[in-house]
């Protein structure tokens, strides 16, 4: 197999699972690691991808990556993440799905619920939520961001201000180890603060590989989490600290 051929299928794999390991892509691929190790450089160099120990994941940095390809990183984890996330739910409960691709693969987990209310800031949400006519679907207003169908700004916050919902089920960009959830639109994370605050209990859902990326904007503490639904938490010391919280976490 040639470089070429080589880093594009590498960039592939990263785009669908969000990182990849050295070991794993010189066995895939039959060549040595070190000869991997060369490509992963030479992805880096380019700005394509960003190394780790052991390998290397999506660039972040203060933009996020486009939406599509968002969908498509993890998504059978995104999906076991919603339905887990779906069973803290039950009928006849009023929540609030923010934007993200995970918070979206959650509304696809409610299609059997009934009699809920959801306030949405996203409109892929509330598309996805039209289908199930036991669901009363409230649509936050906002300055529409095209590229993902969001609402943000300070008419969706003060939208949300309006609500007192049991539930409030929101994405994050980034996890760092102490625990914030980070963002890259301060707009989007004004909101996000807004829905914390107007919810009873709050669910974060984000798999493993945003403990990976890095973002700018501080959204909040698991502190201030009720339930973290994910595939992974690689720190120990972060999970000790969620039971020090009382954030419950629910590995997928």
């Amino acid at each position: 197999m040639d470089t070429d051929t080589r880093l594009s299928r590498i960039r592939a794999l990263a785009q669908t699972e969000g990182k990849v390991m050295a070991t794993a892509l010189a066995h895939d691929l039959g060549v040595a690691v070190q000869t991997i190790r060369r490509d992963l450089r030479q992805l880096c160099a380019a700005g394509l991808l960003e190394r780790i120990h052991g390998g290397a994941v999506l660039p972040s940095g203060v933009s996020n990556i486009g939406y599509g390809d968002r969908r498509a990183l993890n998504r059978d984890i995104k999906i076991r993440i919603a339905r887990r996330a779906a069973q803290l739910i039950p009928d006849n409960a009023s929540l609030f799905l923010n934007i993200g691709t995970t918070t979206e693969a959650v509304a696809h987990a409610l299609h059997a619920h009934r009699n809920l209310m959801v306030v949405t800031n996203n409109l892929n949400v509330a598309n996805i939520l039209a289908s199930n006519a036991s669901c009363n679907v409230v649509v936050a207003g906002g300055s529409l961001r095209r590229s993902d169908g969001g609402l943000v700004g300070d008419l969706a916050a003060l939208a949300i201000d309006r609500f007192k919902v049991d539930f409030a089920v929101i994405g994050a960009s980034a996890i760092d180890l102490s625990g914030d959830l980070l963002d890259f639109d301060p707009e989007e994370v004004r909101v996000s603060q807004q829905v914390i605050k107007a919810a009873r209990a709050t669910i974060l859902v984000a798999d493993s590989t945003k403990f990976t990326r890095k973002a700018p904007v501080k959204i909040a503490s698991l502190a201030q989490v009720d339930h973290f639904v994910t595939d992974r938490v690689p720190s120990e010391a972060l999970i000790n600290r969620c039971a020090d919280w009382v954030t419950k976490v629910a590995l997928v």
